[in-house]
């Protein structure tokens, strides 16, 4: 499934956000623990793509976005989040902007709080809206 994907693409985002790195020749194992197929697995590294070719330029419009909070307060698994989400709203026409913001809430309810769940729904809703 593209959730699991997008939670294999996320843990990768997330990593690098924090000086980490899940270097392309070792995601395998986190893709065979995900249990992708091809596809999905395609579809994860497309999607890291992405998000790795446009990082600044998400980064910018999530801060400009988010008027209420510095930068510095939106948690890192958030920003990880609405630069998926950014990913796939300019760059995936097969993925409807409903579906984009449903599995943006849906990963900050699994790794973020339940009011992150919310604050990403918001934040994804804006760009769609746009």
């Amino acid at each position: 499934m593209r959730s699991d994907a997008r939670e294999a693409a996320f843990k990768v985002v997330f990593a690098r956000l924090l000086g980490g790195d899940i270097p392309k020749s070792g995601r395998g194992a986190l893709y065979r623990q995900a249990k992708l197929n091809e596809e999905e697995q395609a579809f994860a590294e497309r999607l890291i793509s992405v998000v790795e070719e446009h990082a600044e330029e998400f980064l910018s419009m999530i801060t400009e976005k988010v008027t209420r909070y510095a930068d510095y307060r939106i948690y890192t698994a958030d920003k990880a989040i609405l630069m998926l989400a950014l990913a796939e709203i300019g760059y995936f026409d097969d993925i409807p902007p409903a579906v984009t913001a449903n599995e943006a809430a849906g990963l900050a309810r699994k790794f973020s709080t339940e009011k992150s769940a919310e604050f990403v729904n918001g934040v994804v809703g804006g760009f769609i809206n746009v």
